[in-house]
Formats: C-alpha cells, structure tokens, sequence
C-alpha cells in the first residue's frame, strides 16, 4: 500500500511539474511572439506580392502551401538546429543570421534596382509574358518556391529571437515554446495574408448585394485593393531591407564592429529627447532607415560581387 501511495506521490509531483512547464512556455512564447512583432510584420507584408499575377481561385490554395512551407521551415529545420547549435555551438548563430541577412539585403536591393532602372521596365514586361508562357502550374510553383526561400530567411529571424528570449535552461521548456512561437506565429501571418488577398473578392460580393452600406464598402474594397497590394508590395521591399540591415548591424556589433549600431541608436536617441511626443515613433523610422540603408549598401555590394563572381560562367553572346 505505501509503494503505491509513494507512486501516486510522484505521478502528482510529476503532473505538478509537467504543468508548471506548460504553463511556463505559454508565457514565454507570449512574450517570445511579441519581441518577435517586428519580423513578423515584415514577413506578412513581404508574402502577398508572391499571389499577384495568378488567377483567383488558385489565391488560397498558394497561401495554403506556403504556410505549409513556413511551418516545415520553423518545425522541421529552424527548431532542431536552433537547439542544437545553442548547445554545441552558439557562436556560430550570429554568422549564420548575417548570412540570412545578407540575403534578404541582396534581394531588396535587387529589387529597388529593377524599379530605378527604366531599362528594367521592358524587361519586367518581357518577364510577365515569359511567365503567362510558363502556365498557371508551373508559375506557381515558382512563385511558392520564392515565397518559401524568403519566408526561411525571415523565419529564422523570428525563432532567433524567440530563442533569445527564453530564460529556461532546459530543452523541453525550450522545444515548447520554439513550437508554439512556430506555430502561432506562421498561422497568424498567413491568416491575415489570406484576409488581405481574398478582400477584392469579398468586395466583389457587396457590391453585387448593393445594400446602403454594403454596396459602397464593396467598391472602395475592389478600387482600393490594387493599390494597396502594390503599397504592401512596396513595404515588403523596403522590410527586406531594414529587417536584413538590422541583422547585419547588429551582428557586426556583436563582433566589434559598433559603430553602425551607435550611430543608429545615437539619432534615435537624439530625436527621442527633442521630440518627447512622438519621440519613440520618430525613433523607430530612423532606425528602420539606417537599417535599410546598411541593408541596400550590403545588398549593392552582395550584387556586385554575383555580378562579378558569374561572369566566367555566363555563355558569350554572338558577336561578342
């Protein structure tokens, strides 16, 4: 009778435990999921321009495999390598982090040339019907692929943070809240996605119920959409920038190389204390900015070095 009793003992210590580490996740991952707000904005603001160009019905259905893609990538790869290298080898976190920010500086900058470049403009319609040539399947299918590359760069980020701000020691309570940051997270971003992409077909809907209310709701939905996926597509190029600038910067501070990060944080600063009301929002877009510029500078070098680096593999053209 008492060996039993002692094992009921220590079932209900056990279950005591068990629910003090859920309860202890859940609150890190609350709190991992907010440090991780920046990021995840970005990441909502970057996906819909992959949506654009494709037909109607294939719109959710995309969302759908990329939020799939975002969840393999934070469950399958990011979680297990980030514990293991916060085990056996943390230091090499940062170089691995700058090197996701590197890309998504390349790929912002990349994107600021095509829309600089006049000659570009030919080429992006050259572009359009080269992929309308490709057929719905397979321009989906690359349009996910791209999606999915650059929602790892941004996933890795966000369980960067997330794992940054974990104060429990054990890796149960890590693997805990690592999930739920994944999983809350990627449903979050790709909730809203689905909302933003599929809110000219809800318009569509109202207008045809021409209700007083409903009917012009309706239009300024189907009129105002375009417009504003363009803007978002716009946002997410400039969130390329300061999210992998802000990467860069802050891993060269954390090799000594600060004086990116003090001058950012000087002007934030400054600006903080001159303009006490909107001191803190003022603060953020200068930081964002000197993000994004060390981000398009990285970026413009990272070009350049492809640019060189492919010459010797590119096929001369006749006559040259």
């Amino acid at each position: 009778m008492s060996g039993l009793l002692a094992l009921l003992d220590d079932v209900a210590a056990l279950a005591k435990l068990a629910a003090a580490t859920l309860d202890d996740a859940a609150g890190q991952a609350a709190k991992a999921s907010a440090k991780a707000a920046g990021v995840v904005i970005d990441d909502a603001a970057v996906t819909p321009r992959y949506v654009t160009g494709l037909a109607a019905q294939r719109e959710l259905p995309i969302v759908g495999r990329i939020a799939l893609g975002s969840l393999k990538n934070k469950l399958l790869y990011l979680l297990p390598a980030g514990l293991l290298l916060s085990v056996f080898l943390p230091q090499a976190i940062t170089p691995l982090l700058m090197l996701g920010g590197l890309y998504l500086a390349f790929e912002g900058y990349e994107k600021v040339h095509h829309m600089l470049t006049a000659a570009d403009h030919a080429a992006a319609g050259m572009k359009v019907a080269a992929d309308l040539a490709k057929g719905d399947k397979a321009l989906e299918d690359e349009k996910v692929s791209g999606a999915i590359r650059t929602d790892f760069i941004l996933s890795a980020e966000i369980m960067a943070i997330a794992l940054a701000t974990i104060t429990a020691p054990d890796l149960v309570t890590q693997t805990l809240v690592l999930g739920a940051v994944a999983v809350l997270i990627t449903a979050g971003v790709y909730g809203v996605v689905a909302l933003i992409v599929k809110a000219d077909d809800l318009g569509v809907r109202l207008v045809q119920r021409d209700g007083f209310i409903s009917g012009p709701l309706g239009r300024a939905l189907v009129y105002g959409m375009p417009p504003f996926l363009e803007l978002l597509s716009f946002i997410g190029m400039l969130a390329m920038l300061w999210v992998g600038g802000g990467i860069l910067v802050h891993g060269l501070a954390e090799f000594g190389f600060t004086a990116p990060e003090h001058i950012i944080h000087g002007l934030r600063e400054a600006l903080h204390e001159a303009l006490p009301v909107a001191g803190d929002l003022v603060g953020w877009i200068v930081s964002a900015t000197g993000n994004a510029l060390v981000g398009l500078l990285a970026g413009a070098v990272a070009a350049a070095v492809v640019a060189i680096g492919g010459v010797p593999f590119r096929k001369a053209k006749p006559g040259h």
